[in-house]
């Protein structure tokens, strides 16, 4: 048999393909996701909960072999590599990550189609954010009221002491408090809008799309727990993927849609003969298509942090309450840059254990990052991870905006507004020594509640215990007086947002950087396209759920009409 769609990969985009592409009766749909399955039916607490603290540290939720090297080393020793979390579930990256719900500028898209996506204007795409959601808060013409993710933001009585105040500081310091973040694009202080259910519970892609009667359809198969291994061919057609797992088997098909993520998608296609022709030589695979665009252009938002101790009064009211509370949009003002171009995410605890509670922060990230890095293989064998290097801050701009917004971090978390309301300011980033802490054992949870403990009895040592167990010496004071040491820490701690995108980017024919048309059909290749974060030319200003939500949205009606 030889169906219509098969899908390869079960995250945010693959869901909605599926979901569209099976209500037509006509067409035969089988979709693939190499992590376990959740539905309704099957959902787990950690993954359910509004808190998204602690999905992602399950590593039945991720590729757990999956590593990074984050930042660009200037000198000749590469940055060393470590545990970047993707999920591998069925869901993706919406049945784990913040569950923050933006659009980004519409300057961004404006951007894409400057760069070759025709037809990827903002006023392409704003009707099919308006399809994905149902906003219970704002209406208009500007946000959708019978989509199948349902926006909110923090209410009244549950928004924490901490962001409050922080929200009143910065409005006091120039950035006025605003009401709609995905309202009218401009500089501000919003709440921030997440996508939950009505019970305030997390919806993934697998239950937004894939619902109980979606998932009956007699025309849709879903696979899990199974990876394609190669894509097939006949001359230069795909005629379907070779699969490997809790289902070994080959399954041909009229189309395959690469749908793996911005990692995993790039990954697939090299391995199956598609990239430069010089990377797939030195990785022993022979070369299909020669295009070079295949795991170049890897973007991410790079992050660092700005934390403070939380006296009892003002931590979180609702320990169940989702964490990022508010958001932190401005302007860098650097020559060149757009309107917003930095974020930072105003965070009522900095982890879901008991360290997390005590500490409140401001995550930063450059939400229009310069910096580009690439995907290549490490191995021809499907089971090796491929080799990522995301080159942080390679690009100085990227490296004195990180800077710009750490200063500004401390300067709002230290004005006499705050006093009172906060403890002791210090930088911060996700290391892998923090990571490692947060994770399950028994060992972590005593570390984690000694010094949970000690925190709250340190009283006028706690700035030294701070700086000692936290900070390993590191002061904010240091950093803000003398800017080479601003410069390493920024440099040696800069850590990413989870926003892997563009490494199989739209384009147009002529440009031999380009991997797919702006209908997302691979280059060069007939019967196979590619559709989710990977295709985006540039990164925009936003989580890039919804634009990946909104991608495949779009690419499902370009396969229903044919385009």
């Amino acid at each position: 048999m030889i169906v219509d769609h098969l899908i390869l990969g079960g995250g945010s985009a693959g869901c909605v393909l599926a979901a569209r592409l099976s209500a037509d009766p006509r067409r035969t749909v089988v979709l693939v996701e190499a992590g376990r399955n959740i539905s309704a039916d099957d959902i787990p607490d950690d993954i359910r909960s509004r808190y998204p603290g602690r999905a992602y540290l399950d590593r039945r939720n991720i590729w757990s072999q999956l590593t990074a090297r984050m930042a660009y080393a200037p000198s000749a020793a590469p940055s060393s590599s470590r545990c970047y979390e993707q999920a591998r579930l069925l869901g993706g990256g919406s049945a784990i990550n913040a569950l923050m719900a933006n659009r980004g500028a519409p300057e961004d898209y404006a951007e894409w189609q400057a760069l070759g996506a025709e037809g990827w204007g903002w006023d392409d795409c704003l009707p099919y954010f308006l399809k994905i959601e149902t906003d219970r808060d704002f209406n208009g013409p500007l946000h959708g009221q019978d989509g199948p993710l349902t926006i909110r933001r923090v209410s009244d009585d549950k928004i924490s002491p901490f962001v409050d105040h922080v929200m009143q500081t910065l409005n006091r310091r120039g950035h006025p408090i605003r009401p709609d973040q995905n309202g009218p694009w401009e500089d501000g202080v919003f709440r921030g809008a997440i996508a939950v259910s009505d019970r305030g519970e997390r919806i993934p892609t697998s239950l937004a799309y894939l619902t109980p009667d979606v998932r009956q359809r007699p025309n849709l198969r879903i696979i899990t727990q199974t990876i394609a291994t190669q894509i097939l061919f006949v001359g230069r057609r795909a005629t379907g993927a070779q699969l490997s797992g809790a289902m070994a088997e080959t399954i041909h098909a009229a189309e395959v849609i690469v749908s793996a993520g911005a990692i995993h998608s790039p990954a697939l296609l090299l391995r199956s003969g598609i990239g430069p022709a010089g990377d797939l030589a030195s990785a022993g695979v022979n070369v299909l298509v020669g295009r070079k665009g295949v795991g170049r252009n890897l973007m991410e938002h790079p992050s660092i942090a700005v934390a403070a101790y939380l006296p009892p009064h003002m931590r979180v009211r609702d320990r169940a309450e989702h964490h990022e509370q508010a958001i932190w949009r401005f302007s860098s003002g650097l020559d060149g840059a757009p309107r917003g171009d930095m974020h930072a995410a105003i965070l009522s605890r900095s982890g879901w254990h008991s360290v997390g509670l005590r500490l409140g922060s401001m995550f930063f990230w450059v939400n229009k990052s310069y910096s580009r890095g690439s995907v290549r293989l490490a191995a021809a064998n499907p089971k090796a991870e491929p080799d990522v290097d995301f080159r942080m801050l390679s690009d100085e701009r990227d490296l004195s905006r990180l800077k710009l917004a750490l200063r500004m971090g401390a300067e709002a978390l230290c004005d006499p507004f705050m006093n009172g309301h906060r403890g002791t300011v210090f930088p911060s980033s996700y290391s892998p020594r923090v990571a490692k802490l947060a994770g399950p054992g028994a060992w972590n949870a005593l570390q984690r509640g000694m010094l949970a403990g000690l925190l709250d009895m340190a009283g006028p040592l706690r700035s030294a215990l701070v700086h000692s167990a936290i900070t390993l010496g590191t002061t904010m004071r240091d950093l803000l007086a003398d800017d080479d040491a601003l410069t390493d820490f920024v440099r040696s701690h800069v850590g990413g947002t989870w926003h892997p995108s563009g490494t199989c980017r739209m384009g147009l024919a002529d440009d031999p950087m380009a991997v797919t048309s702006a209908t997302g059909r691979v280059y060069g290749i007939e019967g196979l396209r590619v559709c989710d974060a990977s295709l985006m030319p540039s990164i925009p200003c936003a989580n890039t759920n919804l634009p990946t939500i909104m991608i495949a949205e779009r690419v499902a009606d370009f396969i229903l009409a044919s385009r």
